[in-house]
This record gives structure tokens, sequence and C-alpha cells, in this order.
């Protein structure tokens, strides 16, 4: 007996009592933890202290988990929780009480984290808000005023997946915005769709015009009206290009018709015009030839027989037709100073020879009228032709006749007193 009270004052937290009860001593008072029938109460009491021992290792391991590691406060509760329980009803010695405020601590400890989490994943919330919040602003900036259809609906799917990256907010928040960027999403859709569907109207319309435009352009390409038809061409290639693009496949379509006409229409006319210039290059050629033998007639020596031969010279001229124009002036200007000359000379004869002088004259005039009558068949011709080139040229060498033909008049009606 005397052994067991020894032993029992020896331990401050538990005492084994006569018939083997081990107690452990608490701040609510004792409670019997077990019974120890098999030897000295010292051993039982060791027993029971091994018990507290792995109790107190559980909290500590608890402890550096909680304050080393992120053990999410839930579990971490949950773990203080069990451990108070095993605490409480462990049948164990050693201060409980002290592993009881232990474990209030990391209670506390989790606590204080939980609201340190829960303000941290506010900021979190509040941040992913704003970058859904933005999302779902650019992309209503994008559904109301964009045009560019392709970038917009890409950057439309961007934003998507840029959502689907961010982090949650409260579901309320969440659902709300996702409504308003799906709603942007459709609206972005249908204005699209509309777009493109009067874009089809319009491009239908074009192709109709186009349409017209190409068989007007086929109608004319065999014309033989120069000038008249070339003028066409222009006014349909001026509204070819006012009525707008077609589709990519139409206008391509549409373009080599026209274009295949026009280029018949021209080809045939360059290839006449071609004709044309050799045969007035010919005509200039022989007009080289007449006023290289008119200059010969230069100086006058026989003023009568220069005047039959130019004469000669003129009809032969008027024969052969117009020359370019590029030498037309040249030509026709070296046949004028032969001509004055000769009547410089006609004039000087005169003098001499009244009647001869005036018989040459009238000659002269008969001569120009017959060349102006010519010419004004030739100018009616190319009129009712309605080739304007043509009627130009005549109209111009008329005009050079008609000078010509004053003069001779002017010197006419000196012979004749004053008329012709």
């Amino acid at each position: 007996m005397t052994v067991r009270e020894d032993t029992v004052s020896t331990d401050p937290w538990g005492r084994v009592d006569d018939d083997g009860t081990v107690y452990v001593r608490t701040a609510e008072g004792e409670r019997a933890v077990g019974s120890w029938q098999a030897g000295d109460p010292a051993e039982a009491l060791a027993y029971y202290r091994r018990k507290f021992e792995e109790l107190a290792t559980q909290v500590e391991l608890l402890e550096q988990r909680v304050r080393g590691t992120d053990l999410p406060p839930a579990q971490a509760e949950a773990s203080i929780l069990k451990l108070r329980e095993a605490v409480a009803t462990a049948n164990a010695v050693g201060d409980l009480d002290s592993l009881q405020r232990r474990l209030t601590g990391l209670s506390e400890l989790v606590a204080k984290r939980r609201e340190e989490l829960k303000a941290a994943r506010e900021l979190q919330r509040a941040a992913a808000r704003e970058v859904k919040e933005r999302i779902v602003a650019e992309a209503e900036r994008i559904a109301e005023h964009t045009t560019h259809w392709k970038s917009g609906g890409e950057r439309l799917r961007q934003l998507v997946e840029e959502w689907k990256a961010a982090e949650r907010v409260d579901r309320a928040t969440e659902a709300a915005l996702w409504k308003r960027l799906s709603a942007a999403r459709t609206a972005f859709a249908k204005r699209r769709k509309a777009y493109f569907a009067g874009l089809d109207q319009q491009r239908e319309a074009i192709r109709q015009e186009k349409e017209r435009i190409v068989a007007e352009a086929e109608a004319l390409a065999d014309s033989t009206d120069w000038s008249g038809t070339a003028a066409a061409y222009r006014e349909l290639m001026r509204r070819w290009k006012a009525a707008g693009r077609a589709s990519r496949e139409v206008e391509e379509e549409l373009w080599a018709r026209f274009k295949a006409a026009q280029d018949r229409f021209f080809q045939a006319r360059a290839a006449v015009y071609a004709e044309r210039d050799a045969e007035l290059r010919e005509n200039a050629a022989a007009k080289e030839q007449l006023l290289a033998e008119a200059e010969k007639l230069l100086p006058v020596t026989d003023a009568r027989a220069a005047r039959q031969h130019f004469r000669s010279i003129l009809e032969r001229w008027e024969a052969i037709g117009p020359v370019p124009r590029d030498v037309r002036d040249r030509l026709e200007g070296g046949l004028r100073r032969v001509d004055d000359a000769l009547r410089k000379a006609e004039e000087a004869e005169w003098k001499r020879t009244n009647p001869e002088a005036r018989a040459r004259a009238q000659a002269t005039v008969e001569q120009l009228r017959r060349s102006i009558e010519q010419l004004e068949q030739r100018l009616a011709k190319a009129q009712a032709a309605g080739n304007a080139k043509e009627a130009k040229e005549a109209e111009e060498a008329l005009a050079a006749r008609r000078s010509w033909l004053v003069e001779a008049e002017r010197t006419l009606a000196e012979f004749s007193g004053g008329s012709v």
C-alpha cells in the first residue's frame, strides 16, 4: 500500500487506486481511464503515459501540417475535431488539458486562415468579375458596332476562350454575365447574317446590271462604226465601273466576256486603221513626188506653161486622196507656196498679156471649184457613213481649197473688172 501511494504521488496527472483503477486528472476533475491488475502501479502509469504521448505526437504532427503546409481549412478543422474527441475520451495519463489548449490554438489559426482565404477568394472573384465584365463589354461593343465580320467573329471566339480561362465568380454574377456574352454573340451573328443577306441582294442586282452591259458589248463587237462604237464602249466601261462588284466568280466570268467583246471590236478597228494608215502613207509618198515635181517649176520662167503644168499636178494631187495628219500641213503648205509663186509670176505676166492671164485665172478658179465640189461630196459621204475621221480630213482639205479659191477669184476679179 505504501508503494502505491508513493507511485501516485510521483505523477501529477494520474493515479492508480487500491483496486487497480487508473485515473487521469483534468481541469474538470478525475476520470477513470482504465484498470491495471497485473503488476506494479508504476507500470500502469507508464503504459497510460505512453498513450498520452501518442496523442501528443498526433497533435504535434497536426500542428506541423497546419502551420507548415497549405492544408485546406475544412480538412484541418475536421482533423482538429477528431483529435479533440480523441483527447476528450482518451484512455491516457498526461496533461490532456494542454493538448486541448493546443488544439484550440490550432482552431483559432485555422479560423484566421479561413478568413484570409475567404478574403483572397473575394479578391480573386473581384478580379475575375472585372475580367469577365471587360470581356462582356468588349463583346457587346463588337456586336453593336463592328462591320469587320471576319476579325470580329474571331475576336468573339477568343473572348469565349478568355472567359473559360478566367476564374469563376459567384453563381448569380457568372450567370448574368454569361447571359450578356451569349446575347452579344447572338446579336453579332444576326447582324452579320443580315449584312450578307443584303450583300447577296446587292450583288445580284450588280450581276443583272453587268449582264446587261455585257450583252450590249457583245452586240457591238462586230460594228464597223468605228468612232460611234468606240464612244459606246467608253460609256459601257463607265457603267461597268459605276455598277460595283458582284461575287468574285461572277465578276471574273462577266469581265472575261466584256473584255472579249471589246477586244474583238478594237482589234478589228485597229486592222482597218492599219490598212488605212498604210494607204494614207502611200498617198503621202505620191504627193511627196508631186510636190517635188511642182517645186521644179520654180523659179517661174514661163508662167503660162508653169500654170498648165501646175493644174496637171493639182488634178493628180486631188485624185490621190487624203494623207496622214502629221504630214498633211507640210504637203499642202508646200503646194500653196508653189501656187503663190505661180500667181505672182502670172500677175507679172498679166501686165503684158491680160486676156491670157484672165483665161488662166478663170481655169484655176474652175479647177478649184471642181475640187471643192468633189471634196464636198466626199464630206457628205463620210458624214452619212458616220466616219468622223474621214469627215474631218475632208473639211480640212475643203478649208484649204476654199482659201485658194478666194485668192484665185480675187485675181480673176481683177482681170474682170471686179466681178467673177
